[in-house]
């Protein structure tokens, strides 16, 4: 029988009050990301997952 999969990731103090601040206010994604996001979307739709 399977094993369920336990996580390891457990963040405590600023490390968890800086990623629910990240979560409730996300930061707008730069020019670069943008066009990283769009040479990613290019290359998917060059290469689509069956």
């Amino acid at each position: 029988m399977a094993r369920p999969i336990e996580l390891g990731l457990i963040l405590e103090g600023e490390d968890a009050e800086e990623f629910l601040e990240d979560i409730r206010n996300p930061k707008k994604p730069t020019k670069e990301q943008m066009e990283m996001f769009r040479e990613a979307i290019r290359i998917y739709k060059e290469h689509p997952v069956s």
